[in-house]
């Protein structure tokens, strides 16, 4: 009889262990799709965020053209000509700059592994834009030079 309950608490004591094993495994697959979506989330983060800087970027741009272009317009007599020459010029360019590092950041923004869910905007969209601005304000550029 001593034999036959031992026999039954190792028995019962198997089934309780299988039955821990079962459920860590569960918890462990659980705890891997938890990290494998959070990682993927991230990821969408990081594509948002691009396009955000891409934004901000072009922001600043305009803001640039517009401050060059009426650079000329506010400043002129108040100071030599070369200098409101210079001070548009340097804003327009600042302009190109910012339309161009709007494209290299969108383009690097570190969002490449794992593919984000969310869609993303064609590159070629943002590189089109991009030079078309760039277009426009060497324009400008031009314009403020060789305008009377």
């Amino acid at each position: 009889m001593a034999q036959k309950s031992v026999s039954a608490a190792v028995e019962v004591q198997s089934e309780k262990v299988a039955d821990s094993a079962r459920k860590l495994k569960e918890s462990s697959v659980r705890i891997e799709d938890s990290a494998d979506r959070r990682t993927e989330l991230a990821s969408n983060r990081t594509a948002l965020a691009a396009e955000r800087t891409y934004s901000a970027w072009i922001r600043t741009g305009l803001f640039s053209l517009a401050s060059g272009a009426g650079a000329k317009g506010v400043l002129t007599g108040l100071m030599p000509a070369w200098i409101v020459l210079a001070d548009s010029s340097a804003l327009i360019l600042f302009s190109v700059f910012c339309y161009l590092a709007a494209v290299w950041r969108f383009n690097h923004s570190g969002a490449t592994r794992p593919t984000p869910d969310v869609p993303r905007i064609d590159a070629r969209i943002l590189i089109a834009m991009s030079g078309f601005l760039s277009l426009v304000s060497l324009a400008a550029l031009i314009g403020i030079w060789f305008a009377p």
